[in-house]
């Protein structure tokens, strides 16, 4: 393997792991806004999983934005002059929503705004974030010598465009879905636990129609894409199969428990449905950062550099993961956190 292949590799992994991880994320802060004060305590089950764990999303994007600007710095170089203004959109939010978990918890004047706050930049980051898929699959960047400008007009006129962010905004939903219908089983609360399956139930179908139609209606200048994802549709067809039982064990009953479904193992199996449509798509994508334009072997950094960045992250990994199992323990795992009123 080569080292730009494993630095794609890492970087492919930092950005599926966030991908997760902040699905969840945005996804608790949009349910915890809607279910606000809600009789089945489903927005309280929601803002105590968002209460400590926010920080540890914002970590993992640390670690993605780092490793993109430190194995491809040209590529990053690309991506932030032609992103300079949803990049800017994006930092202003995730400061907003930081500062207002911050203050709402020491203040509690700000927890109202703070719901709202969560909420709506749960929906805006997500849809600013993966705007970077149809960019970086060609035909929005204009090319005058050395310097790169992003088509705007041609972006936001693209229905390209809105079936990513359609995409991306029915996968949050679907994945915090079953994470919190997951959650508010281990703390005994049912009500909340069917009001989240049926909100799964409902989103399931909707991700996998908004995939299809992202694919169906994508822009003439991704044509190549296309005929590279057919060279990996045995990924997709995997990745299909993990959804049908994903969704089918929302119905499946379980020994010494109320009620039907078993959340974890339906959260457990969607997750490998997104990795393994994850590994087919970027399979497909390589080995194009931005196409035609950019490559990771053109973008890649000196070896020096890469191995010594290597060294980081190993070191780095290894001294955040005791704290992450520590955090795992206490806050996702602690019956006694999981179930208080």
């Amino acid at each position: 393997m080569s080292e730009e292949v494993l630095a794609i590799l890492m970087m492919w992994t930092f950005i599926f792991i966030y991908s997760i991880f902040g699905s969840i994320d945005f996804g608790a802060g949009f349910w915890a806004m809607i279910y606000n004060n809600h009789k089945t305590m489903a927005g309280r089950i929601a803002n105590r999983f968002l209460s400590p764990t926010w920080e540890i999303t914002n970590t993992f994007l640390v670690l993605l934005v780092v490793a993109f600007v430190g194995f491809f710095p040209k590529g990053a170089y690309t991506l932030g002059t032609v992103m300079l203004v949803p990049v800017s959109l994006i930092l202003f939010l995730l400061a907003i929503r930081s500062a207002f978990m911050v203050f709402s918890y020491s203040v509690q004047g700000y927890r109202r705004t703070m719901f709202i706050i969560s909420g709506i930049s749960g929906l805006l980051i997500p849809s600013l974030l993966i705007a970077v898929l149809p960019i970086s699959q060609g035909g929005f960047i204009a090319v005058d010598g050395d310097t790169q400008s992003l088509l705007l007009s041609k972006l936001l006129t693209s229905p390209t465009l809105y079936l990513y962010v359609l995409f991306g905004l029915t996968s949050e939903l679907y994945l915090s879905s079953l994470f919190l219908a997951d959650y508010a089983r281990v703390s005994k609360k049912e009500d909340a636990y069917r009001l989240y399956r049926s909100n799964a139930i409902l989103l399931g179908p909707l991700t996998l129609l908004a995939a299809l139609f992202t694919l169906l209606f994508i822009t003439p200048e991704s044509s190549w894409l296309i005929d590279n994802l057919k060279d990996q549709k045995i990924w997709f067809i995997l990745s299909l199969i993990a959804f049908f039982i994903a969704y089918a064990s929302l119905w499946w009953p379980k020994q010494n428990r109320p009620g039907i479904g078993r959340p974890r193992l339906t959260l457990l199996a969607t997750v490998l449905q997104y990795g393994l449509a994850s590994v087919g798509y970027g399979l497909a994508h390589l080995p194009y950062i931005v196409y035609p334009d950019l490559t990771i072997y053109e973008a890649f950094t000196a070896p020096e550099t890469f191995y010594s960045l290597m060294i980081m992250y190993i070191v780095g990994l290894a001294i955040l993961a005791p704290g992450f199992y520590i955090f795992w323990r206490l806050f996702l795992k602690d019956k006694r956190y999981l179930q208080q009123e």
